[in-house]
């Protein structure tokens, strides 16, 4: 594979000290990673650099490679040469990933892991909690422990006082704010709780614990005039790949009301071309929805599956465009959303794509559709839920407001 990277010099890579037996085996490596011409070859140039600094280091052979390493030799690169450093990431997950290069051994369990997976367990067993929901939990719980040196100052724990959980609090107080706050305060009051149960804890420390008000739907869902989402869509350039990318994954939360982890979850299988119906599973409540395959959609998704080339034998919709290949993860969606408004020049003042959600569902019920419509398209568990948008419908509220009554010649007189 390197002697087709570097035709004429290809012999100078193979008789590199240290990693001249891999270079071929890195060349191909890239290559099925997606990696262009130029980006392989730029890789492989900067591996020599890589081969020299590990030659200076008295590494003689890929058997003597270890993990620490590498990590020097990215932090040197990324002091002295910040923009290779990241070629120096890019060969040590492939050392790792061909099994050059052993990552150390995992420590033995410590005493705040076992609490940790034990609190895991309960949330997952005892609670239902989703695999979000337990891995936001066990975070901050961690972070607890860690506050606390628990796993130095076994003591730490037993002794724990209500003092000792508020001065944390406040420390989280600095840097979040209420609504954030108030989860993670509810989140530290399961982990004393279920500490207390173990016998950890005294008991009674969830109790004692004080916690910002936040009242129901104080804020309004943030959402654009249907007018500036249309006019976002028609600012995509789609005579590019990228463009064409995003226009599909906008048309499709524009059109349907989706969430970007229903998008970036769409698969090949999902879309019924012939029956003319598209299905999704809403990943935050796991229901299933079938709807007709628009016009629009189906224009948007036939422009980027044919023309924009697919890498990889992957069999969700989106991709990554660029090297390495792989699948779409949610913040790519909102990485999407903000590159497009700023080059569309409109004034959108929200950074998340999930404006578009809202902005649909706001446009749903100004067309008058019902609420229990609008509800089971969005994947609503409860009206509520839905009923939130009727406070962003100001116009329509307008037109069943009652009238200001006016004083009567009697009610001015004082009489």
């Amino acid at each position: 594979m390197i002697a087709q990277i570097f035709p004429k010099e290809f012999q100078r890579y193979l008789s590199l000290p240290v990693l001249g037996q891999l270079m071929d085996l890195y060349a191909a490596w890239l290559h099925d990673k997606h990696y262009t011409l130029r980006s392989s070859q730029f890789e492989l140039r900067m591996a020599t650099r890589v081969c020299a600094y590990l030659k200076s280091r008295g590494v003689r052979h890929v058997t003597d490679i270890r993990e620490q390493h590498m990590q020097a030799c990215y932090c040197l690169f990324r002091r002295k040469f910040p923009n290779e450093a990241g070629s120096v990431r890019v060969l040590g997950t492939f050392l790792i990933e061909r099994g050059f290069v052993r990552t150390p051994a995992a420590p033995e369990s410590c005493r705040t892991d076992v609490y940790l997976n034990g609190f895991r367990d309960h949330l997952r067993d005892a609670r239902g909690f989703a695999t979000s929901t337990i891995r936001q939990q066990v975070k901050v719980a961690a972070e607890f422990l860690n506050y606390l040196r628990a796993e130095k100052r076994h003591f730490r724990l037993s002794s724990l006082t209500v003092l000792d959980v508020e001065k944390f609090v406040r420390r989280l107080g600095k840097r979040l704010g209420r609504v954030s706050l108030q989860k993670s305060i509810s989140t530290l009051r399961n982990f004393l709780r279920f500490l207390a149960t173990e016998g950890v804890v005294p008991s009674g420390l969830d109790h004692q614990i004080d916690t910002p008000r936040v009242y129901r739907q104080e804020r309004l869902p943030y959402y654009l005039p249907w007018s500036t989402v249309e006019a976002l869509l028609r600012s995509i350039d789609r005579n590019q790949a990228v463009g064409k990318r995003n226009y599909a994954m906008f048309c499709l939360m524009t059109t349907y009301g989706l969430r970007a982890c229903d998008v970036v979850a769409l698969t090949l299988d999902n879309i019924r071309w012939r029956s003319g119906h598209i299905s999704f599973c809403q990943r935050k409540t796991g229901n299933p929805l079938e709807l007709p395959l628009t016009p629009v959609v189906s224009s948007a998704l036939y422009d980027y599956l044919k023309n924009v080339p697919r890498y990889g034998a992957f069999r969700q919709v989106f991709l990554r465009l660029k090297a390495p290949g792989g699948t779409l993860n949610g913040s790519a969606v909102t990485e999407a959303f903000q590159a497009c408004s700023r080059n569309s020049g409109l004034t959108i003042p929200f950074q998340g794509a999930n404006c578009l959600r809202h902005s649909y569902a706001i446009h749903l019920l100004r067309q008058g559709q019902s609420l229990k419509t609008i509800g089971d398209l969005l994947g609503h568990r409860s009206p509520e839920s839905t009923a939130t948008y009727i406070r962003l419908a100001t116009d329509d509220l307008r037109e069943v407001a009652l009238s200001m009554p006016t004083p009567t010649k009697l009610q001015k007189e004082g009489v």
